[in-house]
């Protein structure tokens, strides 16, 4: 009977037709995100183990278990003279790192860092401590044996305890704290689509990709060059565009919102369906994400959107027009973030980005808002722009930490930053301090008022003094002003953690009147509700004035989560 089976089927024709089946193109879907799903947008943990030296004996021995284990290995390997003798000292102490990397951060971005101390230690204040070179890896449990990668951040910098701002009387909060923008990134990390199985094919792959670099690109020198690369035929590659830098999730939900079908007289059409979902508010938020995946072409579109009278619309709207880079964008954005706490940060995120001169002139009017996180949200906007940072015209004190004075007609406020930045902010018009101030600062730092010489009175300045065994003592006269004060503190020496500690001491013993606040940026995840109607149209705008409700839900945050 040769090849041929009971059932008169040749087995060449059951391979030809499984290969036909192989190289069948599937029938493309509508839009990317039917056909694929993101990969890479998970945060990685990174741990080490290091030591925080320069500590005034508040430091301790190491003492036996498996992080000192670690830290001798990780000494050896960097040959290292003495480690055990090193690991004595008093003014050093054996820590814990921890730090997240985002998704898509590219190599040289910084994270902040995470300082613990291990369950047994007796550094008893890492206060002003200098945390040493440290490499930190991703650790995984893999067949019950710890698994560590590559060296994904190298860590370094100056200790900001949590005793610094929290001043609570547990004595764990001097030995653990952060290093803001510590962890520097070692390499790219890669962000991707996988294909879904029924999908899985070159030709999809390939058509994928080149949906994707027609609507996103760049240019490398003289050279367009698309973000996106079919690597597989279940895997695209998917490099960040400038646009979206830090922005990596938004990116990623607007690439998987692009339509596969080829641009056509069928594209007016579907304008004008996502235009009606625009004017919906259970639909309005996806309606715009696909038309700012569409791009210049639904820029009518989203404009108009921008006029109607429901605020949660007009701000979807903007939103994305703002990533188009469009000047339109600007007032309603302003508009959400007076009057709706739960588009307060991504409007101010949309609004930093945009690359158009009056953009800031936009964001310094919020400087006056009553609300302190609308202006300390805008200050943020223009410090991270290169064109907003110039107006505001910060102070680098000896290389510490920067000091802004803003003008302003709101509540006045002193701001201190704990995260990535080394800065506080002083807003609006202070009060002066009082010409009697006293008081032991942190790591031998004295306020006292200075006697007036000609009438053995106080004056209105201050008398900075600091004394530290070993070192020279060191003195500043200045003004009785907050300003002046912190000045002060770091020209005897100060570091950011001692004016911070200064400022809370002054604010508990009443010396600082005015707010002080730590990081009042507004949260990222805060739920907008809605009440009356759930849709508008342009035939009955009147109906919908008073439907929205803005709120905000603001969730607990642990303060030793980065």
């Amino acid at each position: 009977m040769g090849c041929a089976s009971w059932f008169g089927r040749n087995s060449n024709d059951e391979d030809r037709e499984h290969l036909q089946k192989l190289l069948r193109v599937p029938a493309l879907p509508d839009l990317i995100r039917e056909a694929a799903i993101p990969n890479g947008m998970q945060e990685i943990r990174v741990n080490g183990v290091a030591v925080v030296n320069q500590l005034p004996g508040t430091g301790g021995p190491a003492l036996p278990s498996g992080f000192r284990e670690r830290l001798l290995e990780e000494m050896k390997l960097n040959e290292i003279p003495e480690p055990n003798e090193f690991l004595e000292r008093d003014s050093n102490a054996l820590v814990q790192v921890r730090g997240l990397i985002r998704p898509g951060a590219r190599r040289g971005d910084v994270i902040d860092l995470q300082i613990l101390t291990p369950p047994k230690t007796e550094a008893t204040d890492l206060h002003g401590g200098w945390l040493l070179d440290t490499r930190l890896r991703h650790q995984q449990l893999l067949q019950n044996t710890v698994r560590s990668s590559d060296v994904l951040a190298i860590g370094t910098g100056r200790m900001l305890t949590r005793a610094d701002y929290d001043g609570t009387e547990d004595p764990t909060l001097q030995v653990t704290g952060r290093i803001l923008s510590g962890g520097v990134v070692q390499s790219d990390r890669k962000l991707g689509l996988v294909v879904r199985p029924q999908f899985q094919h070159v030709e999809v792959s390939k058509a994928i990709a080149k949906a994707i670099n027609s609507r996103f690109y760049f240019f490398d020198g003289s050279t367009r060059r698309g973000i996106a690369k079919a690597t597989e035929d279940d895997f695209i590659e998917i490099d960040v565009h400038p646009r979206y830098h830090e922005r990596e999730e938004r990116l990623m939900t607007v690439v998987r919102a692009l339509t596969l079908a080829a641009e056509s007289s069928s594209t007016q059409t579907r304008l004008v369906e996502l235009g009606k979902k625009l004017r919906t508010p259970t639909t309005a938020a996806d309606a715009a994400l696909q038309l700012e995946a569409i791009g210049e072409g639904a820029v009518p579109t989203l404009v108009e959107a921008t006029k109607l009278e429901n605020p949660e619309l007009r701000f979807y709207a903007a939103e994305a027009l703002a990533y188009l880079d469009r000047v339109e964008a600007i007032e309603p954005l302003i508009d959400s973030i007076r009057a709706e706490p739960a588009f307060r940060a991504p409007a101010l995120i949309a609004l930093q980005g945009i690359d158009q001169t009056s953009a800031v002139a936009a964001l310094k009017g919020l400087l006056d808002e009553a609300s302190l996180e609308a202006r300390y949200g805008a200050m943020a906007a223009l410090r991270d722009r290169e064109d907003g940072r110039v107006t505001l015209r910060g102070e680098n004190l000896q290389g510490q930490f920067r000091l802004y004075e803003i003008e302003s007609a709101g509540p006045p406020a002193v701001i201190v930053s704990l995260i990535r930045k080394h800065e506080i902010v002083l807003m609006g018009d202070l009060t002066p301090l009082p010409h009697s101030m006293s008081m032991i600062g942190p790591d031998g730092i004295v306020i006292r008022p200075l006697e007036d010489t000609n009438t053995n009175t106080d004056s209105t300045r201050l008398r900075i003094s600091r004394f530290r065994p070993g070192k020279p003592d060191a003195f500043a006269e200045v003004d009785a002003n907050v300003a002046s004060l912190i000045r002060g503190i770091t020209e005897v020496g100060g570091v950011y953690g001692d004016a911070i500690a200064t400022l809370r001491m002054a604010k508990e013993q009443g010396m600082l009147v005015d707010q002080l606040a730590f990081d009042p940026l507004p949260k990222s995840q805060r739920t907008y509700y809605r009440d009356g109607a759930d849709s508008e149209s342009e035939e009955d705008d009147e109906s919908d004035e008073n439907e929205e409700d803005g709120g905000d839900e603001d969730e607990d945050e642990d303060e030793d989560d980065e």
